[in-house]
């Protein structure tokens, strides 16, 4: 995909011009085993006011996507294509320009925020440091800028509370903080990496209620990275499903959820446990398999030895991802899923 189709994508009814443009984007790193391609080929552009979801199982690569964005990259990786925030290109920016960016424009929450946050610092210190670097504040304004975006994540007492140190904090009042550091300088985008994995359903219902507010709020962009597709759901507009490295398939959240058009796609869903089912015996349908080994990816599509629908030209073929009706686009030979022609694996 150009970096034209992924505007194109990202305003769908004429809307916001995107935010971030990802265009061909492909991350490798090399390793004593060899070269690992953790991101193959990836195009995508997110909106103001949008939230993309990106799911997929653990090593698909949804994480360095936005490492690579972010210029977070490991030692050993390096990425090319072409990434744009507001059309300024970020791959290859020396450290210093991309310094105003990232952390002020573009912000990311990682998945633990016990080793996120330093121990050693009181929250407050953390905070603050934020906005006298990248909004030149004095240390008074910075700590009333920073309890007022606690409060506005919800945490209680935020004047008392922001003096203390991050092992003072629940889990769940941690990632607040988290989210709270992270919307300081009110960035454009807000990068969530698996946010919600180490807390409990209650606490993770109450952290999307707070990122759907905040989107609504502040028009910020969301990039929800999970493999928890009930994350998913709860504050997405539009999905990409990772697999190997590849988007396999993108469209709606409604359409993704209710027709999923990947074989991939299904297999998660149907792995999905569900409260509706008709009988309490039913037992939950896995994947087969496992994912490809990145440094000896199948000559074929990617997914076709876990596949129950593949036929022939699976093996041969790599299929490209191609648009679809409804705005959607899949990476799959067939046309629709028919399960009667399927091959069982």
């Amino acid at each position: 995909m150009t970096v034209a189709a992924a505007a194109r994508e990202a305003k769908p009814n004429g809307g916001s011009p995107p935010v971030l443009e990802v265009s061909n984007l492909v991350t490798r790193f090399a390793t004593p085993e060899g070269e690992v391609c953790a991101v193959n080929d990836v195009s995508f552009a997110v909106a103001e006011g949008e939230a993309v979801g990106i799911v997929g199982e653990s090593g698909s690569g949804k994480s360095q996507i936005f490492m690579s964005v972010m210029g977070l990259l490991a030692s050993n990786g390096t990425a090319s294509g072409s990434v744009r925030y507001r059309g300024a290109e970020l791959l290859g920016l020396p450290t210093r320009l991309l310094n105003k960016i990232r952390g002020a424009r573009m912000s990311m929450i990682f998945q633990d925020p016990m080793t996120s946050l330093n121990p050693y610092l009181k929250v407050s210190k953390q905070m603050t440091e934020v906005l006298v670097y990248h909004q030149k504040m004095g240390e008074a304004e910075a700590l009333r800028r920073a309890v007022d975006m606690l409060d506005l994540v919800r945490i209680p007492e935020a004047r008392r509370r922001i003096g203390m140190y991050p092992h003072e904090f629940s889990g769940g009042m941690r990632q607040r903080v988290m989210i709270a550091m992270a919307l300081l300088c009110q960035p454009d985008l807000l990068i969530a990496d698996e946010p919600t994995t180490a807390l409990d359903v209650t606490v993770q219902a109450q952290i999307i209620d707070l990122l759907r507010d905040i989107k609504a709020e502040l028009n910020t962009a969301i990039i929800m990275i999970t493999h928890d597709l009930g994350v998913i759901a709860g504050i997405s507009d539009r999905v990409l499903v990772m697999y190997a490295g590849r988007i396999v398939e993108r469209g709606g959240v409604v359409d993704i959820f209710h027709d999923p058009q990947h074989p991939y796609t299904e297999g998660l869903l149907n792995s999905m446990p569900r409260i509706d089912s008709a009988l309490v015996e039913d037992e939950l349908i896995s994947i087969p398999g496992q994912p490809p080994n990145l440094q000896s990816l199948p000559g074929g599509c990617s997914f076709e030895p876990r596949c129950r629908y593949r036929i022939d030209r699976c093996t041969l073929e790599a299929p490209e991802l191609r648009e679809i009706a409804g705005g959607r686009a899949k990476a799959c030979h067939r046309e629709a899923l028919t399960p009667q022609a399927a091959v069982r694996a």
